[in-house]
């Protein structure tokens, strides 16, 4: 069996996520979710709590485990024996910047491949942007993300307003 890498930024977490990872994670021998780490940003919530977050959210899946990476995610990859790089996509925008960046990532490291998962069209219009700035005017967020990322939103929101 073949390991695998599902990286982001999970700012939040949604349930386009969780679907990614519950359609692969029967296909892999292992799934590590990584959290990107990008110190020159400022998330809406930190690593840290996306990490915490996506820990409580995938803890019934005893294959799929999550970490925080600051470096590139071949050099992740590679150190733990994983072969794929699953990333997903819900239209041509997104196909194009992921075709893009996979061969980057081909050309950082031949020996791991980049696979491609059309979002489930339940969630073609989940986008991080749209979940912040709904959460911002008070919006019903129950069809986007779980109820602790909605709880944890909420908090958030009320705590910068």
């Amino acid at each position: 069996m073949v390991k695998a890498v599902f990286p982001g930024s999970f700012d939040p977490p949604s349930f386009g996520h969780l679907n990614i990872i519950e359609r692969v994670q029967s296909i892999f021998e292992e799934i590590f979710v990584v959290v990107a780490v990008n110190r020159q940003k400022s998330g809406f919530f930190s690593p840290e709590e996306r990490r915490d977050l996506l820990v409580e959210l995938l803890a019934p899946y005893p294959t799929v485990s999550v970490h925080l990476c600051d470096r590139l995610i071949v050099e992740f990859a590679r150190e733990n024996g994983c072969k794929v790089l699953v990333r997903g996509v819900r239209n041509v925008t997104d196909f194009s910047y992921e075709f893009d960046l996979s061969i980057l990532n081909k050309g950082l490291d031949p020996g791991i491949e980049t696979m491609f998962v059309a979002t489930d069209p339940r969630f073609f219009v989940l986008r991080s942007s749209s979940i912040k700035e709904l959460a911002s005017f008070g919006g019903n967020l129950s069809a986007m993300v779980p109820p602790s990322v909605a709880r944890a939103i909420a908090a958030k929101v009320r705590t910068s307003a």
